[in-house]
Parts: C-alpha cells; structure tokens; sequence
C-alpha cells in the first residue's frame, strides 16, 4: 500500500491526532493582551493633550503661563538628560517608599486591633474615618511646630498620618467580611491564636487590604507632595521643591514638566497595585480578571 493511500487514514482515523489541535482564532494572544491594557490610556493620554493644546490654541492665557504641549515636552525631554532631574526622583522615592512603610505596619496593627475589639471599634472606628477625610495640609502647621519648619520627620508625620487611616479601613472591612464558616473550620484545624490571623483572617482579607494599600498609597504619594511644596529642606532636591522653585520663578515649562512627571509616578505605582488586587481577586473568583 502506497503512502498517499496511508496518509489519509493517519489523519482521520480513530488513533492519536498526528499533531497539536489548531489555535482558537478567538483566545487573545499576550501580544492583544498588552495592547487591549494600553490603548485606553494612550487615548486618554491623547484627548488631554488635545485639549490642552486647543485650550492654548484659543488664547485664554498667554503661553508664558499656559505653555502649548510642544514646549513642556521639550523642556521634559531636556530635564531627564541631568543628574538634578533624577536625584530629586530618587530622593522623593526614598521618602515615600519610608513614610508608606511607617504607614503600611501602623495601620494594619491599628486595623487588627480595632476589628477585634468592641471598645475600640466603638471609640476609634469613627474617628478614623474623619483623620481620612481630612486634608493633608491641614496638619502641616501642626507638623512644623512639633518637629520644626525645616525638618523631614513633619514630611513623614503627615505621610503616616494620611496614609495610615486608609489601610487600616481597608483591614477592618477585609476582616469583617471573613465568612464565618470558614473560621469554624480554621478552629477545628488548629487554627487558634497568631495562627488564625496569619493562615485564615489575612488570606481571606487580603483583597480589601489590598484596596486599602492602594488608598493608603494614594493618599500618601498626596501628603508628600504637599510636603514638598511646604517644606523646604536646604540642600535636598526633590520633586516637590523642584515644582515650588519653577513656581516662584515663574518658569511655567519647567513647572508643568514636574506636574506630568508626579502625575506619571502615580499612575504607574496605582497601576501595579490594581494588578496584583485583580490577580488576587481572580484567584478567588471574585473577578473575571484572567491575565
């Protein structure tokens, strides 16, 4: 028998397909993935820009207050060529990274504690929720004069004191809404103590935490750069400072450059939190997420 009367029957007949099943045309490739991520803020990006420029194109201001588009991008393109454009990058990360950790560990206890205590909860659950809704600002004169008008540590006392609230309200709903079931069943297990925070309450809390952090953070990255802008420490570049020198020298282009390079910072550390809070929230099939 001839091989073209054999190949037909290796291809149709009932053994192992010859090889691996054809590629659905529907199943997104990482490629369109990525692609599907991006393009909503490209055109975002886009309409701002657009309107930015009409608004410039429209005479409202004159462009040495209301730069066009053109101007700011080239003075943006200028900056991140010197050693001052990342030195104040670095030192500004620094201190949101520091004062976001102070944040992260005062706040979790603080949410633990209050969620399992009646007293607390009835005492400091409500006045958590105010020290939120307060602005940042606010607490920068009281900041200054505990601990000086030049000094680092009224920066990271209002960085704590805004960022804190929201995480701990991010662990007292997280552990609230813990079924109970599923703490009897830690019980029975063994699960008593530490060990019940650290193997059943925390896991199963961990996407409101998650959403706490990503406020906390929000609110953090706020209190800094108001810091920044309020207190300046001699001999220290940073973001903030750079925004209030091109303010007070009247350098619209270099001010709008930092503007877009804090908008930017922001966006990318909400834009990683988002991710793992929706990778988190897959796995326990709270969300249709499945990249």
């Amino acid at each position: 028998m001839s091989a073209e009367t054999l190949a037909p029957t290796a291809r149709h007949g009932s053994g192992a397909p010859a090889g691996p099943p054809p590629r659905t045309s529907g199943a997104p490739t990482p490629l369109m993935k990525v692609w599907g991520a991006i393009w909503p803020k490209l055109l975002a990006v886009f309409l701002a820009v657009s309107i930015w420029q009409i608004t410039v194109w429209s005479g409202w201001k004159e462009e040495y207050l209301l730069p066009p588009p053109s101007e700011v991008f080239g003075e943006l393109s200028d900056a991140v060529r010197t050693q001052p454009f990342w030195e104040a990058i670095s030192t500004t990360m620094q201190r949101a990274g520091i004062g976001f950790a102070f944040s992260l560990a005062f706040g979790t206890l603080l949410g633990i504690a209050v969620s399992q205590s009646k007293i607390l909860r009835s005492g400091v659950g409500s006045m958590i929720t105010g020290l939120q809704t307060m602005p940042s600002i606010v607490w920068f004169p009281f900041a200054m004069l505990l601990f000086g008008t030049f000094s680092p540590f009224a920066i990271m006392f209002v960085i704590v004191l805004g960022a804190a609230p929201s995480i701990a309200n991010g662990v007292i709903s997280g552990i609230d809404e813990v079924p109970p079931p599923l703490l009897r069943a830690g019980h029975m297990l063994g699960a008593r103590g530490v060990n019940r925070y650290r193997y059943v309450v925390l896991p199963a809390a961990l996407p409101a935490y998650l959403a706490g952090l990503k406020q906390g953070w929000a609110f953090a990255w706020r209190s800094l750069m108001a810091g920044e802008l309020i207190v300046q420490l001699s001999g220290e570049v940073t973001l903030g400072g750079n925004l209030h020198d091109a303010q007070v020298t009247g350098q619209a282009e270099n001010l709008m450059a930092y503007m877009i390079v804090i908008l930017v910072i922001g966006m990318v550390v909400d834009t990683i939190f988002g991710v793992i809070t929706n990778r988190v929230r897959a796995r326990r099939g709270l969300t249709g997420f499945t990249g």
